[in-house]
C-alpha cells in the first residue's frame, strides 16, 4: 500500500510539473536576419538554377518555409530597406528615392524588440541614413550614422553603403572608423558569430547586411571566382543574343559572390546549431531586390520584371514551423516587420501597413491576399528618365504581372504560361477580362494607400528632395 501511495505521489508531482511547463510562456525566440543586396530569386539551387553553387542555402530551404512569391515592392536599396524597418510602403515612409534619410520619428522593428527586452544588433550595409543637403550620395555614403538615427539598434558595426567588398570601411557605435579585413562578408560573418555567442543566454535581434552579390561582379575571393571561370553559363531565354557574352561574364562574378555568401550562411547555421539555439531561433534569408543582368536587355533594378522584383525568402523557426514547406501567397517588404513581431509574440505598432503572416504560417488563419504592389514613384540613377526610366504602378499575383505607366496600361504577363515574360499580352483578346480584374486590384491597393499616381517630380517637391545629378532630365 505504501508503495502504491508513493507511486501516486510521484505521478502527481510529475503531472503538476508537466502542467506548469505547458502553462509557461514560450521563451522569446532569437531573430537572425540575413539581408543581401541585389540577389534575385531565380539564382539559388533550390529554385531550379543548376549552375549556381548554393549547398548551404539549398539545405536551409529543406529546414525552412520557402516563400515562393516574395517580392520587393520598390526594387532598389533604400526604399526596400526602409519598408523592412518600418512595415510601411515607400510613399508612407518617404524613402522612394535612394540615399534619403529615414525619419527618426518612424517606429522601427528594432525599437519594438528592444522595448520588449531584446538585445539588438546591426552589422554591415545600412543605406537609410541619407546625407545632408548639398552633398552627393557618394559623399553621404562615406559618413557614419549618428546614434539617434540607428532606429533601435544598439550593437553597431555598419557602413551606410559601399560596394568595395575587400577591406571595406565601417563605423562602430562610437563612430570610429575601422576596416573589415579581407572580403567583408566573411569578416562580418565572424563578427555575427561572436555576437551570437556573447548573447546566447538572452533573446537577441541580429541583422547582417551583406553588400554582395551587387556589382562589381568580379571582386569575390579568387577561390570562388575559380569555381565559375570555365563554366559554360546558361542564360535565361529573355537575354538577347547581343547581350549574351556580357551577361555570361557578369553572371560568373555574380555567382562567385553568391557562393561566397552561401559559405557565410553555412557558418552562421553551424554556430547556431552548435550553441543549441537552433530550435528557438527565427532565421531569415532574403535580399532587398533582384538584378536584371541583361534580361529584356536591362541591367540593375527598379524595373517591374521578375528578375528585378522577385527575391529569395526563407524563414526557419523549428519550434513552430514545419520544415521544407512552401508559402505561396504574395508577400512583400512591409509584411516582414509585422510577421516577425507576430512570430515573436510581440505587439505590432499601429503605424505598420504590412500584413502579419503568422497565422498563415502556423495554419490557423487564411489571409485574404492575392496581389502585391510593385511601384516606381520616381525613376533615378541607372534608370533615370534619360535611360528610359518611367514612373509605374502595378500588381503581381501568383499568376500575372500587370503594370501601368503615366500613359496607361503598359505590361501584362501570364507568368504561368510565360515564365520568362517574353510575351506582353496587354490589351490582347483573351486577356481583357483578366486585365480588367487586375486593374480593379491595383486601384483598390492605390486607393487604400491614398496613392494618386502622380508624376515623379510631384513627390520630389512634396518631400522637399533634391534631384541627384541629371535624374530629373527627361
Amino acid at each position: 500500500m505504501r508503495n502504491v501511495l508513493v507511486l501516486v505521489g510521484v505521478l502527481l508531482i510529475v503531472s503538476c510539473k508537466s502542467n506548469q511547463q505547458l502553462n509557461q510562456p514560450n521563451k522569446a525566440p532569437n531573430v537572425v536576419f540575413i539581408l543581401t543586396d541585389q540577389w534575385r530569386a531565380q539564382d539559388v539551387g533550390y529554385a531550379g538554377n543548376q549552375q549556381v553553387i548554393t549547398p548551404a542555402i539549398d539545405a536551409l530551404s529543406k529546414e525552412a518555409v520557402v516563400f515562393t512569391n516574395a517580392i520587393s515592392n520598390l526594387p532598389v536599396c533604400t526604399p526596400a530597406r526602409a519598408s523592412l524597418m518600418t512595415g510601411k510602403y515607400p510613399l508612407s515612409h518617404g524613402l522612394f528615392y535612394n540615399d534619403k534619410p529615414l525619419g527618426t520619428d518612424e517606429y522601427c522593428i528594432a525599437e519594438v524588440f528592444k522595448e520588449n527586452g531584446y538585445a539588438t544588433a546591426y552589422i554591415g550595409k545600412w543605406h537609410i541614413n541619407g546625407h545632408p543637403p548639398g552633398m552627393t550620395n557618394f559623399q553621404g555614403r562615406a559618413l557614419p550614422t549618428p546614434a539617434d538615427r540607428r532606429q533601435g539598434f544598439d550593437f553597431w558595426k555598419v557602413s551606410e553603403s559601399s560596394h568595395d567588398y575587400n577591406n571595406s570601411v565601417y563605423f562602430d557605435k562610437d563612430n570610429v572608423k575601422h576596416k573589415w579585413e579581407g572580403y567583408d562578408a566573411i569578416a562580418q560573418t565572424k563578427e555575427a558569430v561572436n555576437y551570437i555567442k556573447s548573447n546566447k543566454e538572452n533573446p537577441f535581434l541580429l541583422f547582417v547586411g551583406y553588400g554582395a552579390p551587387h556589382s562589381p561582379y568580379n571582386t569575390a575571393p579568387k577561390k570562388y571566382q575559380d569555381m565559375y571561370k570555365d563554366m559554360d553559363i546558361k542564360l535565361r531565354p529573355n537575354v538577347p543574343s547581343d547581350k549574351a557574352e556580357k551577361a555570361k561574364e557578369d553572371l560568373k562574378g555574380y555567382y562567385a559572390h553568391i557562393t561566397a555568401l552561401d559559405d557565410c550562411i553555412a557558418e552562421l547555421q553551424k554556430e547556431i546549431k552548435n550553441l543549441g539555439l537552433e530550435e528557438n531561433t527565427i532565421f531569415v534569408f532574403t535580399s532587398d531586390h533582384g538584378d536584371m543582368i541583361y534580361s529584356h536587355s536591362q541591367v540593375n533594378k527598379q524595373k517591374p520584371w521578375d528578375e528585378s522584383i522577385c527575391v529569395p525568402f526563407l524563414l526557419k523557426y523549428p519550434a513552430k514551423l514545419k520544415a521544407g514547406t512552401q508559402m505561396t501567397k504574395m508577400f512583400s517588404f512591409p509584411d516582414i516587420m509585422p510577421t516577425l513581431l507576430g512570430m515573436s509574440n510581440l505587439p505590432i505598432p499601429e503605424s505598420v501597413e504590412g500584413l502579419n503572416y503568422t497565422g498563415q504560417l502556423l495554419g490557423t488563419q487564411e489571409l485574404d491576399v492575392d496581389a502585391a504592389l510593385i511601384t516606381c514613384p520616381v525613376p533615378f540613377h541607372q534608370w533615370k528618365y534619360k535611360n528610359g526610366g518611367r514612373e509605374y504602378r502595378g500588381v503581381k499575383t501568383e499568376k500575372y504581372t500587370y503594370v501601368k505607366d503615366l500613359n496607361g496600361p503598359w505590361l501584362l504577363y501570364d507568368n504561368l504560361k510565360d515564365p520568362y515574360q517574353l510575351n506582353n499580352v496587354i490589351g490582347k483578346e483573351g486577356y481583357k477580362t483578366i486585365q480588367a480584374d487586375l486593374e480593379v486590384k491595383l486601384k483598390a491597393i492605390l486607393d487604400k494607400q491614398g496613392d494618386q499616381f502622380l508624376p515623379g517630380e510631384e513627390y520630389m517637391k512634396k518631400w522637399n528632395y533634391q534631384w541627384d545629378g541629371s535624374d530629373s532630365d527627361k
